[in-house]
């Protein structure tokens, strides 16, 4: 597996998959043809059905000024759903050099035929069985496993992204108005951030969990700076839970980054070994594992066993099994911003329920993994953000 440096990424909203990606990508076909004359785009499957609502060709053209953009929301490519073709011509108007490349989640990009280089693994262990083991014979904890392979620079990084969430929540819960784009919708965070302090105890710390992540998923819908975990679309999930343990616990530094550190762990299992993209699987990619990664993390940070965080996180992804990805009007608002309010409140009820267990479940983490993916291809291409099924087509026929 990668380093999950390649799993948190820093960077500007909506999408991690529509905007940082495509972005990154007319960086790198710019830098290859910088004396190129005239230059265009095809954008393919559910790049081309819901770009415009998550920015891509503002990504893109803010790069390459006065790119072509062509549009094929139709051809979905057998690679990934998520297609760009490149082309560069000269000054004869010839073309020199076409490039297809793929936004497969989380900002990263791959080429069908492209083979990955070996320095660019740095686990030995793909499989949550195997390091659970692993962690049990040596008496490690994930965050000490993650540390041994990425060396302990790993935490100066992790630290940047700490400090990325918290800005993101602060901000978000102090900005009022109305979010970008044609559903008018208006910021909940900072309503909810002043409704739950008049609350007391449980309901106090529930509303204070919506409040956090929702103040992130407004932030990333408004272009604002966050890290996605494991997506744009998904960010609000590990850094509401975490703000909201780190100001009520008092929990330091140093145990939050280990928790990000496990939760980085398994979201890179999921991204290894199926995908975080929900043009490919469904938001059980994005938000499902988002969920995941803060069960373990919150685990973590209570002390859970190797087999306790592993259950945790395994029930964070598994009752998020099936679930679209259908943003209304193709743009990561509706349902997308209440949903990672609802998987933060849920990552805090898998750990209570594996706290009360001894870590022993008969349906692994990886289990899950595997009929994640095989439930993503199975789903029709409708449900997996086209915005052509589910909520967002009911929205349309209103």
């Amino acid at each position: 597996m990668k380093s999950i440096k390649e799993l948190f990424r820093i960077g500007l909203g909506p999408s991690s998959s529509h905007t940082m990606g495509p972005h990154r990508a007319a960086e790198i076909f710019a830098r290859r043809h910088p004396d190129a004359t005239r230059t265009e785009v095809t954008l393919f499957g559910s790049l081309a059905a819901t770009g415009r609502g998550h920015l891509t060709d503002k990504a893109i053209e803010s790069v390459l000024p006065g790119i072509k953009i062509v549009w094929e929301p139709r051809i979905f490519p057998v690679f990934h759903p998520n297609g760009m073709e490149f082309r560069a011509y000269d000054e004869d108007d010839n073309l020199v050099d076409t490039w297809t490349v793929y936004s497969v989640g989380g900002g990263e990009l791959k080429e069908e035929d492209a083979q990955q280089a070996d320095d660019a693994e740095v686990y030995d262990k793909s499989k949550m069985t195997e390091i659970l083991k692993y962690c049990e014979w040596t008496g490690k904890g994930y965050w000490e496993y993650v540390e041994e392979c990425e060396g302990k620079e790993i935490w100066d990084y992790l630290r940047e992204v700490w400090r990325v969430m918290k800005a993101a929540v602060e901000r978000g819960i102090d900005t009022e108005g109305v979010l970008p784009g044609p559903l008018h919708l208006s910021r909940k965070a900072p309503q909810y951030y002043i409704k739950a302090t008049g609350y007391r105890d449980s309901l106090k710390s529930r509303g204070l969990v919506f409040a956090y992540a929702l103040a992130v998923s407004e932030e990333n819908a408004s272009g604002g700076q966050i890290v996605t975990a494991p997506t744009c679309g998904s960010c609000g999930v590990l850094p509401g839970v975490l703000y909201h343990l780190w100001k009520s616990k008092d929990f330091s530094e140093a145990r939050i980054l280990r928790a990000i550190a496990t939760a980085g762990l398994f979201g890179n299992v999921v991204k290894h070994n199926a995908s975080i993209s929900g043009a490919e699987v469904g938001c059980q990619g994005e938000v499902g594992v988002a969920c995941a990664m803060a069960s373990a993390a919150v685990s973590q940070l209570f002390g859970g066993s190797p087999a306790q965080i592993e259950y945790s996180a395994e029930m964070g992804l598994e009752h998020h099994l099936g679930m679209t990805c259908d943003p209304v009007c193709g743009m990561v608002q509706i349902p997308c911003i209440e949903r990672n309010a609802f998987a933060a409140a849920r990552a805090l009820d898998s750990n209570v329920f594996s706290a009360f267990s001894d870590g022993t479940h008969r349906v692994s983490f990886d289990k899950v993994v595997d009929v994640m993916k095989q439930t993503g291809h199975d789903l029709p291409s409708l449900y997996k953000e086209t915005a052509e099924g589910g909520l967002a087509k009911d929205y349309r026929q209103m």
